[in-house]
């Protein structure tokens, strides 16, 4: 008899025991729905628990690591806007620049170990593409500089008539932690003498230079891509004797009223001799709305030509 009640009493506690551990691996399986931080068992931790560690870590921050952070990036960041980017910079002695005669600009490409990038990787033909703007934006100027072998670039600007200029540069670094990426860096310099602003020309279309009407057509919206299409035409017809230049029929380079904020815009039309034309098309991303001042590059007969328009973004 006392046997038989020492078993009964071991069966129930078994069972007991039994019961406990089910009803507790059944809470541990029902925590990631219940919304209670801290019982998530899997290797993720739950959302509630990230939110925290995100507020936490945002506000112990510095402020001058805030840039480095998703969604924070200054917003002259990938514009042209900058002198610096991604450990890479555009250094230059240079702070002005005299005015009314050619001059030769210097400058490097500092790599993320402080020391002049050599290695370029080949950009529609050209290791670097250097551009020349002043603040009312006139004077356009698109150039290729050369490059000796401790790094220093030279530039030969034409004459730059008085005010403030702004000098990008454009390229992709072909080793590094930049490999394959394509920078757009800027740096400002002053022109002496008495500065005469022009007024920026009208929202429109079309343009002439040297005979040749160029229109261009689309409509183009802040931060979307867009396609842009030009047409040249020359006495009222269609001109078909584009030449190549820089590995496409038209070079297309855009600059924002106000901060001079830098758009490079793609040709789509692939090159096929020297029978282009006479529409082109382009594809357009603009990060800010208003008026950009667009420069379009295309050579006829060994000559370049360069047309000018303004375009409103939406």
């Amino acid at each position: 008899m006392s046997q038989r009640f020492r078993t009964s009493r071991r069966a129930l506690a078994a069972a007991a025991a039994t019961a406990a551990l089910t009803l507790a691996l059944a809470a541990c399986g029902s925590d990631s729905d219940s919304g209670m931080s801290g019982m998530d068992h899997s290797a993720t931790p739950s959302a509630s628990a990230s939110a925290s560690a995100s507020a936490s870590a945002s506000a112990s921050a510095p402020a001058d690591d805030m840039a480095s952070m998703p969604g924070m990036e200054p917003v002259s960041a990938g514009n042209g806007l900058a002198a610096a980017k991604d450990g890479y910079k555009m250094a230059s002695s240079a702070a002005t620049v005299p005015a009314g005669k050619a001059t030769a600009y210097r400058f490097a490409i500092t790599g993320p170990d402080g020391k002049p990038v050599t290695g370029f990787a080949v950009d529609q033909t050209k290791r670097m593409h250097f551009y020349a703007v002043r603040s009312d934006l006139t004077g356009f100027q698109h150039l290729h500089p050369t490059m000796a072998q401790d790094g220093t670039w030279t530039v030969p600007l034409a004459a730059l008539q008085p005010g403030t200029w702004r000098l990008y540069a454009s390229f992709t670094p072909d080793s590094g932690a930049g490999k394959g990426k394509g920078f757009v860096l800027s740096r400002t310099v002053k022109v002496s003498g008495m500065a005469m602003a022009a007024p920026l020309p009208k929202a429109s279309g079309t343009a002439t230079v040297d005979g040749y009407t160029v229109s261009v057509k689309g409509d183009p919206m802040a931060g979307m891509a867009h396609q842009l299409t030009a047409t040249v035409t020359k006495d009222g017809k269609p001109v078909t004797d584009l030449q190549p230049y820089l590995d496409t029929y038209a070079h297309l380079t855009a600059f924002h009223q106000g901060d001079l904020a830098f758009a490079h815009l793609h040709p789509e039309t692939e090159v096929d001799g020297d029978h282009g034309g006479p529409t082109l098309g382009f594809h357009a991303e603009f990060a800010q709305s208003g008026n950009w001042r667009v420069f379009l590059q295309f050579q006829t007969g060994g000559k370049l030509h360069t047309a000018s328009l303004t375009l409103h973004v939406g």
